[in-house]
């Protein structure tokens, strides 16, 4: 469901209009079926929408209508105006998905944009999604954040935190376990037989030797040290400001950034409508689109579904992979 007062029910709507032209793979939402009913009639879209009791119901259902799973409730906010009152609802959402993924009853999980202000007054405790379906997965390891575009793909080791503390928590542990986490999904979910990791530097070209700081002398390159002695394809610390264009793209299959604008800045210039947000080092695949809640243009009816499109549809491809072995 995401965020109410977002555009998620409009994308999930969009997307659903648009499954045969854009070969969307079968899903289902967990929504309030009559809140979908409601936008639906307000765009004047012929969406049909049928409420479902199991998500095996989707498959049969999905041709003809928009399977939603009742998520138990309807939601008190409006349009670009969110209410903390949703957070149960919001979060009720992403535990049913979980649910159904962990039990065999879904291939993969795809979450609409959440609104962290309204959950974090409601009480939420954590930085966002990622870390949430991290504490669901129950495995005790931190899931890894990775941005997928068809022209990048990039990872920020420290996600959702200011850049002081960003830079206080970066450590060369934590550089070598995305490293390794990523590398290991490259091969099950990529079909990506030796991958490259491309490994930035965390200060303006990479550090100067030292002149610009010690942090890519002191964490990042023993961090990639490491990796390389692990047996994957590392290199780094890289000038960041010359990773990205497009020559130098193609000498990495995915890059590891230091904090989360430094990989979110390019791959949101490069295909700002069609990045997906993919969660590593889970039990269950996920993926989201590379967007937010969009409250200056929710209830309009002209948000683009294009980012989630490429998001169940990575989904769908990263599931063929995983369970076709």
């Amino acid at each position: 469901m995401g965020e109410p007062a977002g555009i998620g029910g409009e994308i999930a709507l969009r997307a659903w209009l648009r499954r045969r032209d854009d070969e969307v793979p079968p899903f289902y939402t967990i929504d309030d079926p009559e809140r979908l009913v409601g936008l639906a009639r307000q765009f004047g879209w012929d969406v049909p929408v049928r409420a479902i009791q199991l998500p095996e119901s989707a498959l049969s259902t999905f041709a003809e209508a928009l399977p939603v799973l009742p998520v138990g409730g309807a939601p008190l906010a409006r349009p670009g105006q969110p209410d903390p009152g949703d957070a149960a609802l919001v979060l009720r959402a992403i535990d049913l998905a979980v649910a159904a993924a962990r039990d065999g009853h879904a291939a993969a999980i795809v979450t609409n944009p959440i609104n962290k202000d309204a959950l974090y007054r409601a009480g939420f405790r954590h930085p966002g999604h990622t870390e949430y379906l991290a504490e669901l997965a129950g495995t005790g390891a931190a899931a890894v954040m990775m941005l997928v575009c068809p022209e990048l793909r990039v990872v920020p080791v420290t996600i959702h935190h200011a850049l002081r503390e960003a830079i206080e928590l970066l450590s060369t542990a934590a550089i070598v376990y995305a490293g390794r986490v990523v590398d290991a999904a490259l091969r099950r979910d990529f079909c990506i037989a030796a991958p490259r990791l491309a490994v930035a530097g965390l200060n303006p070209h990479a550090g100067e030797a030292g002149g610009l700081g010690r942090e890519d002398i002191d964490i990042v390159a023993p961090a990639v040290a490491a990796l390389r002695e692990a047996g994957i394809d590392a290199r780094g610390p890289l000038a960041a400001d010359t990773m990205f264009h497009p020559a130098a793209r193609r000498g990495y299959d995915a890059a590891l950034c230091m904090y989360h604008d430094q990989a979110l800045i390019p791959i949101k210039t490069i295909d700002f409508d069609g990045g997906v947000n993919v969660t590593l080092g889970l039990p269950f695949i996920r993926t989201s689109p590379d967007h937010g809640t969009a409250f200056d243009i929710a209830g309009r009816g002209i948000a683009r579904a294009d980012s989630l499109i490429a998001a169940l549809r990575l989904a769908g491809a990263m599931a063929a992979r995983r369970f076709s072995r």
